[in-house]
């Protein structure tokens, strides 16, 4: 696995486990910005078209 992927990959995963861990405090402004911020990193994982 290439080295940039594998960071996307992390970075991705930070992203959905701060985003647990905020929900289940209940700061839902966070939430939602940890995903979108997650969402648009996972779009670095896909095949190029």
């Amino acid at each position: 696995m290439p080295l940039a992927r594998a960071s996307w990959l992390i970075t991705v995963a930070v992203c959905v486990i701060a985003a647990i861990l905020f929900a289940i405090s209940g700061y839902t402004g966070y939430t939602i910005t940890l995903i979108a911020v997650g969402a648009a990193a996972a779009v670095n994982l896909l095949p190029p078209a």
